[in-house]
């Protein structure tokens, strides 16, 4: 009967992790829909933007509010999650506070103490994301794409890190051994008096419901981060280290499309001859939905933590515009999940179903209102880049469906024509001088 406790505390324990893992594979295939694309270059540079990027959190504090109060529950929530560690050993073996057995009580009571402040930092800071999200209502957590579950699943997050705080806090206050040690209770003490009429055994009763509470609210927390825009706490890091190094403005080009150009500027090869073909065209030029866009994006799409940055930058969307980078991350990832459903249900193959993210999600209308500037890449603070996505679908609606905006096409137009965007030919070019 005493091994009951450690019986259950393991099953939920394994149950917890499998979940877990089971959907950072699913994850993981989702992301594997995308076309393959070699991001193996300068690696030395990578580790640097992720180690200034995601744990420095060098973009986020550009912000200086909001800055440090994410540091702060970043920091805090890492760093007292430690105590997990000694959670997780009490559980499977049935100790208490395993941590006195390997370490000076002095030891011991200096890391308590400081996940206690940091507890309390966490919460301070967690209340005050709560207050700027439903009171002060910042205008970026209001756009017309933050629709009931954008805005329910922050405050969720929200919750979920308040509740685990204050049961640690409780937790500790309530556990007469480690109040009686007098060290590492920095906060709990002053949380103690509440509990002062309470016996020693319903302190014990309090103290085990709090630890209990405070594991179980951990492994829910982990395992609905895939379900939620938090899932930027584990992908930052990779999608940090995998963004694009390339300067900001500068475009990819179609390799089968250069080689053509390159053969027609070629004064050495004849146009009306046939030319091998040492490079396979795409089966589809640009992208109308997730298959088509490369795995990068797709990583993008779920690390996208819908804090709006992007968009308040935006300035086709200052201006009035349909256009939301934040609304095309959440867009490609939502077709991106209802994709991976779909293969679910069907065995692992993809059924069509009639949908695509150009039209069902993402208008042309907003892909067209993007100026190309570059501030929603320059704002994102873990390196997401909606301008990918949005230059690849205009690349579809151009070369596969010739359905570009009339200014557009005039402008191709009078280069195909005059050897520049004017409606002016050659011999006109410089008539303004005499003007």
């Amino acid at each position: 009967m005493a091994f009951i406790p450690n019986i259950i505390f393991l099953s939920l324990l394994i149950l917890g992790v499998v979940f877990f893992i089971k959907n950072v594979k699913k994850l993981i295939r989702n992301i594997n829909l995308g076309q393959d694309v070699d991001i193996s270059d300068n690696k030395s540079q990578r580790w640097k933007n992720m180690a200034m990027i995601a744990l420095g959190q060098s973009k986020m504090v550009r912000r200086p509010i909001a800055g440090l109060l994410h540091v702060i529950v970043y920091i805090g929530f890492i760093i007292i999650n430690i105590e997990v560690l000694e959670i997780i050993i009490d559980g499977v073996f049935g100790t208490h506070r395993i941590g006195l057995s390997v370490l000076p009580v002095s030891v011991y009571g200096f890391l308590i103490g400081a996940f206690e402040v940091l507890a309390v930092l966490v919460l301070i800071a967690v209340t005050a994301f709560w207050v700027r999200r439903n009171i002060i209502k910042l205008s970026r957590f209001w756009k017309d794409e933050m629709t009931a579950w954008p805005k329910n699943d922050a405050n969720y997050i929200l919750y979920f890190e308040m509740i685990l705080m204050t049961l640690f806090l409780i937790m500790n206050a309530t556990d007469v051994h480690f109040q009686n040690m007098n060290s590492g209770n920095i906060i709990s003490q002053f949380i103690t008096p509440f509990f002062e009429n309470f016996s020693e055994s319903s302190l014990h009763i309090i103290e085990r419901s709090a630890w209990w509470l405070h594991i179980l609210g951990i492994l829910i927390f982990l395992n609905y981060l895939y379900f939620s825009k938090h899932l930027h706490i584990l992908l930052a890091f990779p999608n940090t280290f995998y963004g694009s190094l390339k300067p900001k403005g500068e475009f990819d080009n179609l390799e089968s499309v250069t080689k053509e150009v390159k053969l027609m500027m070629d004064p050495n090869v004849d146009p009306f001859a046939a030319q091998p073909e040492s490079t396979e065209a795409p089966a589809k030029f640009g992208a109308s939905d997730v298959q088509d866009l490369n795995w990068l994006q797709l990583l993008n799409a779920y690390t996208c933590t819908e804090c709006g940055r992007c968009t308040s930058q935006c300035p086709a969307n200052q201006t009035g515009k349909k256009l939301s980078p934040r609304k095309i991350m959440m867009d490609t990832r939502d077709r991106l999940e209802e994709v991976g459903k779909n293969i679910d249900l069907n065995k692992g193959e993809f059924k069509d179903d009639g949908k695509q993210l150009l039209d069902n999600y993402i208008t042309r209308e907003e892909l067209w209102a993007c100026t190309s500037c570059n501030a929603c890449v320059e704002a994102c603070p873990v390196s997401i880049d909606p301008l990918s996505i949005i230059i690849d679908m205009r690349r579809y609606l151009v070369m596969e469906q010739s359905a570009a905006p009339m200014e557009l096409n005039n402008m191709m137009t009078n280069i195909e024509n005059n050897g520049a965007p004017w409606p002016y030919n050659q011999m006109d070019r410089l008539n303004w001088k005499n003007e």
